[in-house]
């Protein structure tokens, strides 16, 4: 069989993405979409807000109308059902609600992967207060993975993180109140000297750890490393797998990073 006659029958997975629009394209849809391509799979999107922002700081924010996220939805899983999907920014109830119902309403729903983006590393919110409670209570018992990093990881918990001692008590705690298993990052962890993850699903726990790389605390890496996740659990990797795979890619992004106007963008790549 020639090459043109192999390529027409290859079938490439579904990953997408639920998310925000960062017009800096580091993280958000733009990040998610990239990650996908470096992994492999066909990435498809449902944007949730319209974000004008850059690497510093974000200007405003301006969410798409419930009904439009739901019809995105329906879009997509009409002729691209995806092998996986994963959230991202949210922001507001409404839209954590039009994602619920569409999923809820689904006798088969694929593997998802939430990324409880609260708070953006500029400081400004990104889920509003009445909408992580709808997160909380309806998504997450939805959800195959939760990815928090060490402050969305104290919200959902209440408890102080300090160690990794304090990110395994966590994920425990995590995957006993949602039902769902969690991916605790550290990267934001103090007086560490590895980028240190914890992943628990109620049987198996991992220790993922990397080197701590001094100066690449980067824009965009959380939405990278759960795009990355969702991008291997599109290929059929047990979620145990394509959690290590996912720490893999980040980690090579982080070190790969360039420079680009003076800040340094992550560079996804297998």
């Amino acid at each position: 069989m020639n090459r043109t006659l192999r390529s027409q029958k290859q079938t490439i997975p579904v990953a997408l993405t639920i998310a925000g629009s960062d017009s800096g394209g580091g993280a958000g849809i733009q990040a998610d979409l990239k990650t996908f391509a470096a992994v492999g799979v066909h990435g498809a999107s449902v944007i949730t807000c319209v974000t004008a922002q850059n690497p510093k700081r974000i200007l405003g924010v301006q969410p798409c109308e419930a009904a439009m996220v739901a019809q995105q939805l329906a879009a997509v899983f009409e002729e691209l059902p995806p092998q996986a999907v994963k959230t991202g920014m949210l922001y507001s109830a409404e839209i954590v609600w039009a994602v619920v119902e569409f999923f809820a309403g689904r006798k088969k729903r694929p593997p998802l992967v939430v990324d409880p983006v609260l708070v953006a590393t500029s400081g400004s919110r990104l889920l509003e207060t009445e909408a992580q409670g709808v997160l909380q209570r309806e998504l997450l018992p939805m959800a195959a993975l939760v990815t928090p990093n060490v402050q969305e990881a104290q919200s959902l918990t209440g408890c102080p993180i300090r160690e990794p001692e304090d990110m395994r008590r966590a994920a425990r705690f995590i995957w006993k109140r949602f039902g769902c298993a969690a991916l605790v990052k550290g990267g934001h962890l103090e007086g560490v000297r590895q980028a240190i993850d914890v992943f628990y699903d109620g049987r198996d726990e991992l220790l993922l750890a990397a080197p701590f790389i001094k100066g690449r605390s980067l824009h965009g890496a959380g939405c990278t490393y759960s795009a990355a996740i969702a991008a291997y659990l599109a290929l059929g990797c047990p979620l145990a797998e394509a959690v290590r795979r996912g720490k893999m890619l980040i980690t090579q992004a982080i070190a790969r990073s360039a420079r680009v106007a003076g800040h340094r963008v992550l560079k996804p790549g297998k």
